[in-house]
């Protein structure tokens, strides 16, 4: 089944052509239940309450890029709305659950790896929310990127008062660096130190992704 819009309420500065989401879309034969736990999560990853999301989020920003030196010039950036303090949540990224060796895979800039095991990933190209307009910090921030995209837990059902039992799922996260975190771009010598009001939020995409984009290139696609 395709992807459908449940919110009325769309961003700032969305585009038309994109479907926005305010759940992780996952078509059939994938199920939800590849992502559960009935449990309480006893690993490292950090555990996201049931009110935590909210769609859209009131703490970024959609903006459309009017600077040319800034390489998504012409195109958009997302922006803190309000202070964040390092390693505070930020937002889902959501998209098309998918498995990792499928087409689209190989082709979108839009697609995260949720878990190498189970062979999942994560594709916002056609439908997403705002965190798909996180760009890399290169030619942005000198001091390096501000957040990270990190594995996280999302409780979707808390516990009733009867016993009933909670649920989490994985899903990927938007996290501002930790305040202890050291910046490898001047040699450690400053730490994050959360993200200002206004400041756009950037991550590393990681080597491999531009060495793929480089390859294409040279291929001529």
């Amino acid at each position: 089944m395709p992807p459908r819009q449940t919110t009325p309420t769309l961003p700032k500065n969305w585009p038309k052509d994109i479907l926005y989401l305010d759940k992780l879309h996952i078509p059939s034969p994938l199920s939800s239940e590849l992502l559960q736990r009935t449990t309480i999560p006893s690993d490292s990853l950090p555990v996201i309450p049931a009110s935590a999301p909210t769609s859209p989020s009131p703490l970024v920003q959609i903006k459309p890029v009017a600077d040319p030196s800034h390489p998504a010039y012409r195109q958009h950036g997302l922006f803190a709305a309000r202070a964040l303090a390092p390693s505070s949540f930020v937002i889902l990224y959501l998209g098309t659950l998918h498995t990792s060796s499928s087409e689209s895979a190989s082709t979108s800039d839009y697609d995260l790896s949720l878990d190498r095991e189970l062979d999942l990933a994560i594709d916002a190209a056609q439908c997403g929310n705002e965190a798909r307009f996180i760009n890399d910090y290169r030619g942005i921030r000198l001091e390096g990127p501000n957040a990270e995209f990190r594995d996280c837990w999302v409780e979707m059902l808390p516990p009733t008062p009867r016993g009933g039992e909670a649920r989490w799922e994985r899903r990927i996260g938007v996290f501002v660096l930790s305040a202890g975190k050291a910046n490898r771009k001047d040699g450690g010598k400053q730490r994050a130190r959360g993200i200002a009001k206004g400041e756009e939020i950037v991550v590393s995409y990681g080597k491999g992704f531009w060495r793929a984009r480089q390859q294409e290139e040279e291929l001529g696609h």
